[in-house]
Order: C-alpha cells, then structure tokens, then sequence
C-alpha cells in the first residue's frame, strides 16, 4: 500500500512551489510507487488538500476566492448532454427510437409522468419512464439550477471546493446545471441518493462531467441513507456521515419533496449532515400541488426549532412572524431551444385534426425554490418595523386605507388584462396578497421593473379586499410610490 500520509505531506510543499507532478512525488515516496498508483491517490485526497487535477495530470491548488456570478442564462440544452441523452435512446431502441413502439412507449410514459405529477399521484419510474423523464424534463431542471444559485453567488456564499449531496437526483439535470455553473477551477465531491431506474440514467449522463466532478451514486432512499426510524438499514453498515466523508455545503432536493412520504423529516434528517455555512436548496415545478407543497414544508422546517432559516426568496421581514397564506409562487426564466431528442419525439406522434403540436417538447423553465441555512444568513438583511409600515397580518383592519408595507416580490406579472398583477408577501401574511398596478407612473415603476425576489417599499398603496379571489389587493396607483430597496 502506498504511504498516504507521504503523498500528502509532499503535495501541501509543492503547491507553494510548482504545479504538483504525479512522477516527482513518487521519486520522493519510499518504495518507489508507480506514478499512476500516486496520480490516482492524489485524485482521492483532491478534495480535502483543496486541490484541483489539470488536463496535463499536475495539480494545483483550488483558489480561495468564493464563485463569482457566471452570468447564467443558457440559451439551450448543452449539445454534449444532448447527445448522451440521445445515446441512451439510440443504444435502448435503435435509430428510430422515436418511432413505432417505442415512441409510442415514450410518449405515453411522459403522459403518464404529466398527469401523476399534476394530480400528485405518486410516480413509479421503469427503465422506460425514465427516459421519458428525461426527454421532457431534463433540460428545464438544467436550467433552473443555476437561477437559484444566483442567489447564494451574489452574497459569495458558494465556495470553489463543494461537497454536494443531491438527494432524488433523477437523472441527473440538477447536476449538469451546477457543474456547467460553476467555473473551470472548481473541485466537487457530488453524491446522489437515486433508488430508481432514473440511476442508470444518471450514471451514463454523469460520464460527460469534468475529472474535477468526482461523483457517487447511492440506489437507496433517503430515508435507508439517514438511517431513520422504521426505514432499511444501510447495506453497507456505515452511517451518512462516514459514507460522504465530511459536512456537505450544498444539498439539493430536485422534485423530490412532493415524492416523500414524509419530507418535512427528511429535511430535518438532513440538516445535522450540513456544514455550519452550508444550503439546502429545495426545486420544484411551477405547478400548484409540487410549489405549495415545497413551501409547506420550508414553513414547516423552518418553524419548528430545526436550526434551519429561510435564506430566500420568501424572506420572513417581520420577526417572530410566519405566514399562512396558501404560499403558491414561482420564478420564470427565459425558454431554451427545444432539444433535438424532444423535436424528434414530438414530430413523430400521431395527431388527429385539432392537435397542436408541442405535446412532448418542454422548454419552459418556471420553477419554485427554496433555500435554507443553518447560520442565520439571509439573501438580504432588512426588516420591518412598525414605525414605517403595517405588516400584512393586520391587513383587515386596513382595507379602503392607504397603507405603508415593506414586501418581497414573489411573481412575475399574472394579469391578463391590462392591470399588472403581482403576488407579494412580507412573511407575516396569513391570507394572499397581490399588488395591482391600475397606473404606472416613474415613481412606481419598480414593482413591474424588479426581478423576482426582490425588496420592495410600497408607500401609499390602497388595501382593498378582492371577494372573486380571496384575497388582499394592494393597489398601485399614481399616488402610489414603490421603491425598489434590494434587487
């Protein structure tokens, strides 16, 4: 066995100096290893020495400085990815796979995936659902993924060398996402937790990361991986934490929550396995049964003592506050090309007069997030205070009033007439609220300008109560002046 400790020692001194050689350390090394036994051994202590493997086989140190902002907003699907995917079609079903049985196994594998997610049935996944599964969601998730990093990146809170734990994994967009986020000179430990057929998929889409992506694959639940009450035992015997080797700094949860039997506990389970600075970041799709159950269980966790905080974007601006509301919001970002695999699977189906076409192509990317932190840190430190404005939980004893309130965008415009609609929240509110523009002036301008997410001071806005909705409108008219106090 190669002297580990040896390797090491030799590694910390050479990377004040030179690029790290494989060959000159195992000159150094008693016994003379072969210079492929040290490169691989220097591959397995990568991660803990910061270390990262160059194309030539040297390696060199991770730099310290934290993830600056990529400027993220891909166009389309990778081609390299789209390929493997296509790879895989080819390799299961021949040239034509998107014809005959097979398409037609596809197609109804993605009807069938549509409809259990709408009504949330609960989703089985064969060899063939999950290459439905592919076909039709992966590059929407691919693209999602690093929207929400954005978040974390702009507060320098996504370091170069990450330990991932991507829990329900799929097949794998999440993950593309965040190593084609991340820059060049980063180093990641990922690890999937993935029981279904969605694995194999995984696995063969993993293959086109970088020698810097070191990746594991666990085909258990989560619940056997945490070792909680009344689920399997781990097959290996060891716990979580001995298996990923260290605190993870990143865990995700890629539509997964609305998938568990219990979530709200698995997240809880997962929290002791984060580093003091780390995230969990929860994705799911726009939908209304998928979002609100993610928030259900954000307000869920986040309300019960687990040590976890709402990092964004439903910020709590009231302290001690928690809100009720039914909590459907989600984010919308530019469409991507439609892929080459989807444009081959739509155009092969059978349609009768009156289909549209587009049943099988899906470029949307609208999702709902949420991140948590354990230590406290929030996207923006701000908060209300009754001096300046009325919380939200108290809007019944201000309808017909003018009133002050200090907000987090939380949609894009839902009108469709000519009134902007917004929905809004403060983090106290127990009953919907939207922000209505019936007349946009430059001093209010912000509330259709602001991004997602964003702070916003609505002064003077009249609360009205909307019987047809059930919910508070806020209107926004030309006495109305919204400042925008964090983008």
């Amino acid at each position: 066995m190669i002297d580990r400790e040896a390797v090491r020692n030799n590694a910390n001194y050479l990377r004040q100096v030179r690029p790290i050689d494989p060959e000159e350390i195992a000159e150094y090394i008693e016994g003379g290893p072969h210079p492929a036994v040290v490169r691989e051994t220097l591959r397995e202590e990568a991660f803990d020495l910061r270390l990262r493997e160059r194309e030539d086989g040297t390696f060199v140190p991770v730099p310290d400085e934290p993830v600056e902002p990529p400027g993220w907003e891909p166009e389309a699907f990778p081609e390299a990815y789209s390929l493997a995917v296509e790879d895989l079609l080819v390799g299961e079903f021949g040239t034509d796979w998107h014809r005959g049985e097979s398409g037609d196994r596809l197609r109804a594998a993605i009807r069938r995936l549509k409809t259990d997610y709408l009504y949330g049935n609960d989703v089985e996944y064969d060899r063939i659902a999950a290459l439905g599964y592919a076909i039709y969601h992966l590059p929407g998730y691919y693209a999602a993924i690093g929207y929400v990093l954005d978040d974390l990146v702009e507060n320098r809170l996504l370091d170069r060398r990450l330990r991932v734990l991507d829990v329900g994994a799929g097949v794998g967009g999440p993950a593309l996402g965040l190593h084609d986020y991340l820059p060049d000179d980063a180093v990641v430990d990922y690890h999937a937790i993935e029981p279904s057929a969605n694995a194999d998929v995984l696995d063969s889409l993993l293959a086109a990361t970088d020698r810097n992506f070191r990746t594991s694959v666990y085909r258990e639940t989560v619940e056997t991986f945490l070792g909680l009450e009344g689920a399997d035992s781990p097959t290996t015997g060891r716990s979580a934490d001995e298996r990923l080797g260290g605190p993870i700094d990143l865990v995700l949860l890629g539509n997964v929550l609305s998938e568990l039997a219990e979530p709200a506990r698995v997240v809880a389970g997962l929290r002791p396995l984060l580093a003091d600075d780390g995230s969990l970041l929860a994705l799911a799709p726009a939908d209304l049964h998928t979002a609100t159950a993610l928030r259900e269980v954000e307000r869920t966790v986040a309300d019960e003592g687990s040590e976890l905080t709402v990092y964004s974007p439903t910020l709590r601006l009231w302290p001690g506050q928690t809100p009720a509301d039914r909590g459907w919001s989600f984010d919308v970002a530019p469409d991507l090309a439609v892929p080459a695999f989807q444009a081959r699977l739509d155009e092969a189906a059978e349609r009768g007069p009156g289909d549209d076409p587009g049943e099988f192509t899906n470029v949307d990317v609208q999702f709902a997030y949420s991140v948590l932190r354990r230590d406290g840190r929030r996207r923006v430190d701000v908060q209300a205070t009754a001096d300046r404005c009325a919380p939200m939980a108290r809007s019944e004893e201000h309808v017909t009033d003018r009133v002050n309130l200090l907000v987090v965008k939380l949609s894009h415009d839902l009108s469709e007439g000519r009134n902007g609609g917004y929905k809004i929240g403060d983090g106290s509110q127990q009953i919907e609220h939207y922000a209505v523009c019936t007349r946009e002036t430059e001093l209010n301008r912000y509330l259709r300008e602001a991004d997602y997410g964003s702070i916003l001071f609505v002064e003077n806005g009249l609360m009205l109560w909307n019987d047809d909705e059930e919910a508070y409108n806020v209107v926004v008219d030309a006495e109305t002046v919204v400042d925008l106090v964090a983008p």
